[in-house]
């Protein structure tokens, strides 16, 4: 088993921000990733992966008109293990609505989002692997491009997730994009484990990273630990700011 790297509070924001090798990733533009007639389909391992992932885009392909489809691996009730305030009970039931509120304030059409929830055990995504790919499989075109966690990002579902969906992809001829969500926090700007070739910058507008700051406030449950068992939050202060960069990284 990989030793846990999501520890401490990780590299510093600013290492990012002053990073030449970062401020030269080639850009993309996200309607050309998802062409006109394509489908985006965003498969998240936890509720909040999708805007922690790519909030920014997807208000864009919001915007455009293009089709999406949310499959919501689990329901994210291991975020705070032993709590008496957040246990596995209210968890289950409140982070999927703070998702929808957190779609809501992206300006997400709502009533049009397919949204498919798996129903996996969160934090034991990778022991229904096979399973899971099944299931994402079943909901796909060939003509859809997928945006998922990368194989390699560090969080245990966050990796089978994207396993997953690349099995599934491959299976049905579609196209598959990988998100970094927890890399930020334990990678470096010049570290050789990341896929930097593949690396991609879709630039985000002030507009659209005060929408993704606004949309995670929605997620209580993550801005709030438990001190009673020695829980921090799961998203820190210092853990959203990375994530709240004028742009969002595809690995493609």
């Amino acid at each position: 088993m990989k030793t846990n790297p999501i520890v401490g509070q990780g590299t510093p924001l600013h290492r990012w921000q002053t990073s030449s090798h970062l401020a030269h990733l080639p850009v993309i533009d996200i309607l050309t990733l998802v062409p006109a007639g394509a489908r985006a389909v965003i498969i998240a391992p936890h509720p909040d992966d999708e805007v922690l992932g790519c909030g920014g885009f997807l208000q864009v392909l919001a915007e455009a008109g293009r089709a999406l489809q949310l499959i919501s691996v689990t329901d994210g009730s291991a975020s705070h293990p032993g709590s008496k305030r957040w246990p596995v009970e209210r968890l289950s039931t409140v982070r999927p609505q703070e998702s929808a509120e957190a779609l809501r304030r992206l300006g997400l059409p709502l009533h049009s989002l397919q949204w498919r929830r798996g129903g996996f055990a969160d934090s034991q995504v990778a022991a229904r692997e096979s399973e899971l790919s099944a299931f994402i499989e079943r909901h796909l075109r060939p003509s859809d491009v997928l945006f998922t966690t990368w194989r390699e990002d560090g969080h245990c579902d966050h990796e089978a997730v994207g396993r997953a969906s690349a099995e599934a992809a491959k299976r049905v001829g579609a196209t598959l994009h990988e998100l970094p969500v927890w890399t930020w926090h334990w990678a470096t700007p010049e570290d050789s484990r990341v896929p930097w070739h593949r690396a991609r910058k879709i630039l985000l507008a002030p507009a659209l990273v005060a929408r993704k700051r606004h949309a995670l406030q929605a997620f209580a449950s993550q801005l709030e630990g438990d001190p009673h068992v020695g829980l921090p939050p799961v998203l820190a202060p210092y853990v959203l700011e990375r994530l709240l960069q004028p742009f969002e990284v595809v690995f493609l």
